[in-house]
C-alpha cells in the first residue's frame, strides 16, 4: 500500500476520500485554488498545495501542476475523485510516466470507456444492447438536424467526453436540435475541453439505472448491484437510491452480467459505473460507462457495506479483490438527496454567498436507520461562483424503501442552512410525493410533476395543526424568556394570556396553551370557543435554535425554525408557512392592516443569478418576441439562456460578453 495520496479534487468528494485514507493510515495531500484557500478539504488534509487561480482550467485541470504538487510533497498516488481530471486518459498516462500511482482504471480502459462514442462501439462489440443513434463526429448544426431526422424525434444531444449532465440537451424538433447542438458543444468545451457531441434516440418515459462494477489488476471483475437515478432535473441527478424499485432479481442479474462483460472486455481495474437507460417494461440499453467514482456511490456502500474508496486504494496498490460475486448481498434500502446551492423558487438558479448557518442533521446509526452526510462545506464558508453548486449529499439507509424515505424526510426537516438559497424545500416536497413514494419513476418525473416550476406547498390538515401547535409553543417559550429578561417574573407571579390566534396565510386557528409535567398542550378551539382537538408536545427547544425537535403525540418530529416579527417560519415535510401568533386583540387589529401590493413588472432584464456573460443574442433596437433568447449567462459550469418574457424592443444593452454580474444586475432595458 502506498503511503501518501494526493486528492486531485475539491469539495465533498475530496473530504470523502480523506476520511477513508485517514482510516487506512494513508497520509493525504489537498490541492486548492485561490477560491478554495479556506475550504474544508484543505483543513482536513495533512498537507495542502496551492495550484492556481479560481477557474478550473487554470488550477484543477492543470496536469503539470498536480504532478508538481506530488513531487513537492512526496505523494506516491493520486485519487482524482469525480469530475475534473478523473476521466482523462492523458492524466492517467502522465502520472504513470512520472512514476505516480493513479487510483483509478488504466489509461486503455479510460480511453475505451471514457469517450462516450467509443464506449458505445465497444459495448456493441461486446454484445451489450445499445440505444439507436449516430456515434460519429457531427460537424455542424445542419448535419445534426439531418441525423436527428433519420433517427426520429425526440433525440438526445450529448457531449462525447461528458458527464454530470453537462453538454447534454433533449430535442423534439429541428429548431431545438440546432440550438441544443450549439449549446451542448459550448458547454462541453467549457467543462471538458472537448466539444465533440453525438446524437442518439431518446427513450420516452425512460428510467436511469446504473450498475456499480469493481475490478482488479488480476482480471477479476464483480458488480455491486444497481442504483436508480431517474429523479433528474436538466439531466442532473437529484435523488438516487439503491436498489431500484423497478428491477427484479432476474433483471438485476442480466444487467450486472452485461456490465461485468463490458468491464472485462476493456480490462477494467477499478471502481466504475455502467449506466443503462431502462424502459418501464424492464428492457434496458447501454448508455455510457463512467470510469471513476460516482457522486452517488454512498447508496451502494450503504446497501452492501463495502467502502468503494478503500477498494479503489487496494486495487491501485495491486491487491486482488477479496470479494467474489457470491459475497455481494444487498441489505435494506438507501436514498441519497443532493443538496444544492440553488433557488428552487426561481427556476433553480444558482445561489452563491456565505453560509451564515450550516447545521446538518447528526450522522448516526441507530434502531436500524443510518443517516450519513457527505459534505465539503462548513458554517462561515463561502459557496463559490466557479464550481459545482453541491453543498452536501444527504443519505439514509433503513430496512425498507419506505423506512429510508421516512428517515430522509426527518433528516431534511433537521437540515438548517442560511445565507444562501438551497433546494432542501424541494427535496422535502419530493419525499412526500405520492408517485415517488410508490416508485413510479422516470427521468421526466420532475418535468411532469412540476411543469410550472416549484412552489412551497401551504400546510394542510394534520401538518397545518402541527405547525400551528409548534409555533404556539415557541411563542409561549419566548414569552416566558422575555418576562424573565425584563424581570417581570422576579418575586411576583405573572399571568399569561393562554388564548392565542395562530395565523397561517388565510387560515386562522384560535388555540389555548397549557404546560404541565414537562408537556405542552395546545388545544384548538371552535369559533364558539369549544375545544375541538388537542395537540400534545414535548421538546427541549430553546430560543435561537434553528431546528425544533421533539415529539408530537409521542411521535418524533423536527421542523426548521426561522424567526420573523410576531411569529416564526416553520418548514416540515415539504410544507412551509409564515405563522403569526397574536393575542385576540392583536389579531383583530392585524386584520385591519393594509396589505402591501407587489411592485409593477420591470422594463429591464435582470440577471437572476451571479454569473459570467457568455453571449448577447440581440442588438439594440431589435424587436423580440416572448420566448426569444436574449443572452447566455454561465454560472457554476452551466450555461443558462435568458429569454424574453413578453414581446418588446431592446432599448439599451448594458453589459458585454465576459462581464461578471451580480444578482439583479441590469443586463438590458426594453422600450
Amino acid at each position: 500500500m502506498f503511503s501518501k495520496v494526493l486528492i486531485a479534487n475539491r469539495g465533498e468528494i475530496a473530504c470523502r476520500i480523506i476520511k477513508t485514507a485517514r482510516r487506512m493510515g494513508i497520509a493525504t495531500v489537498a490541492v486548492y485554488s485561490d477560491a478554495d484557500r479556506d475550504a474544508l478539504h484543505v483543513e482536513m488534509a495533512d498537507e495542502a498545495v496551492h495550484i492556481g487561480p479560481p477557474p478550473a482550467a487554470q488550477s484543477y485541470l492543470q496536469i503539470e501542476k498536480i504532478i508538481e504538487a506530488c513531487r513537492k510533497t512526496g505523494a506516491d498516488a493520486v485519487h482524482p475523485g469525480y469530475g475534473f481530471l478523473s476521466e482523462r486518459e492523458a492524466f492517467a498516462t502522465a502520472l504513470k510516466q512520472a512514476g505516480i500511482i493513479f487510483v483509478g482504471p488504466n489509461p486503455h480502459a479510460i480511453a475505451a470507456m471514457g469517450d462516450k462514442i467509443e464506449s458505445k462501439k465497444a459495448a456493441a462489440a461486446a454484445g451489450v444492447s445499445t440505444v439507436p443513434g449516430h456515434l460519429g463526429i457531427i460537424e455542424d448544426g445542419r448535419a445534426a438536424i439531418r441525423i436527428a431526422e433519420e433517427i426520429g424525434y425526440p433525440v438526445m444531444i450529448k457531449a462525447s467526453a461528458g458527464g454530470g449532465g453537462k453538454g447534454m440537451r433533449i430535442a423534439y424538433s429541428s429548431a431545438e436540435v440546432e440550438e441544443g447542438f450549439r449549446l451542448a458543444r459550448s458547454e462541453a468545451k467549457a467543462s471538458f475541453g472537448d466539444d465533440r457531441v453525438f446524437i442518439e434516440k431518446f427513450i420516452v418515459e425512460p428510467r436511469h439505472i446504473e450498475i456499480q462494477v469493481l475490478g482488479d489488476k488480476h482480471g477479476n471483475v464483480i458488480h455491486l448491484g444497481e442504483r436508480e437515478c431517474s429523479i433528474q432535473r436538466r439531466n442532473q441527478k437529484v435523488i438516487e437510491e439503491a436498489p431500484s424499485p423497478l428491477l427484479d432479481a432476474e433483471t438485476r442479474s442480466l444487467m450486472g452480467a452485461q456490465a461485468v462483460a463490458l468491464a472485462k472486455a476493456v480490462n477494467y481495474d477499478s471502481a466504475g459505473t455502467v449506466e443503462f437507460v431502462a424502459g418501464q417494461d424492464k428492457s434496458f440499453y447501454f448508455l455510457e460507462m463512467n470510469t471513476r467514482l460516482q457522486v452517488e456511490h454512498p447508496v451502494t456502500e450503504l446497501v452492501t457495506g463495502i467502502d468503494l474508496v478503500e477498494q479503489m486504494f487496494r486495487v491501485a496498490a495491486g491487491e486482488k479483490l477479496a470479494l467474489k460475486q457470491s459475497d455481494i448481498k444487498l441489505s435494506g434500502w438507501a436514498v441519497e438527496s443532493r443538496v444544492y446551492a440553488e433557488d428552487p423558487l426561481r427556476n433553480f438558479l444558482p445561489s452563491i454567498g456565505r453560509l451564515t448557518q450550516y447545521r446538518p442533521p447528526a450522522e448516526r446509526r441507530e434502531k436500524g436507520v443510518t443517516v450519513r452526510n457527505d459534505t465539503g462545506v462548513f458554517e462561515g464558508g463561502e459557496i463559490s461562483l466557479h464550481y459545482d453548486p453541491m453543498i452536501a449529499k444527504l443519505c439514509t439507509h433503513a430496512p425498507t424503501r419506505a423506512g429510508a424515505i421516512a428517515a430522509m424526510s426527518d433528516a431534511l426537516d433537521s437540515f438548517a442552512i442560511e445565507g444562501i438559497r438551497h433546494n432542501i424545500p424541494f427535496l422535502a416536497a419530493l419525499m412526500q410525493h405520492e408517485r415517488w413514494q410508490e416508485g413510479r419513476l422516470s427521468t421526466a418525473f420532475i418535468a411532469e410533476e412540476f411543469p410550472g416550476g416549484f412552489s412551497v406547498s401551504p400546510p394542510q390538515g394534520a401538518v397545518a395543526d402541527r405547525l400551528a401547535a409548534v409555533a404556539t409553543a415557541i411563542d409561549h417559550i419566548q414569552n416566558q424568556r422575555k418576562r424573565g429578561i425584563s424581570g417581570q417574573m422576579v418575586g411576583k407571579p405573572v399571568v399569561f394570556e393562554r388564548r392565542r390566534v395562530a395565523v397561517l396565510g388565510d387560515t386562522s386557528f384560535t388555540v389555548e396553551v397549557d404546560e404541565a409535567r414537562g408537556e405542552m398542550q395546545v388545544t384548538f378551539l371552535s369559533p364558539e370557543g369549544a375545544p375541538e382537538r388537542l395537540v400534545t408536545l414535548t421538546s427541549d427547544w430553546k430560543p435561537g435554535q434553528p431546528v425544533w425537535s421533539g415529539r408530537i403525540h409521542g411521535e418524533p418530529v423536527s421542523m426548521l425554525v426561522h424567526a420573523i416579527a410576531n411569529g416564526v417560519v416553520l418548514a416540515h415535510r415539504g410544507a412551509a408557512a409564515d405563522i403569526r401568533i397574536y393575542t385576540q386583540r392583536e389579531a383583530e387589529l392585524a386584520r385591519l392592516m393594509p396589505v402591501k401590493s407587489s411592485a409593477a413588472l420591470t422594463t429591464a432584464l435582470l440577471c437572476p443569478m451571479p454569473g459570467l456573460v457568455r453571449a448577447i443574442e440581440v442588438t439594440e433596437g431589435q424587436e423580440v418576441k416572448a420566448g426569444e433568447a436574449l443572452c447566455v449567462v454561465e454560472a457554476m459550469k452551466m450555461e443558462n439562456v435568458l429569454r424574453a418574457e413578453r414581446d418588446a424592443t431592446v432599448k439599451k444593452i448594458r453589459v458585454k460578453p465576459g462581464d461578471t454580474l451580480a444578482v439583479d444586475a441590469v443586463i438590458m432595458d426594453f422600450a
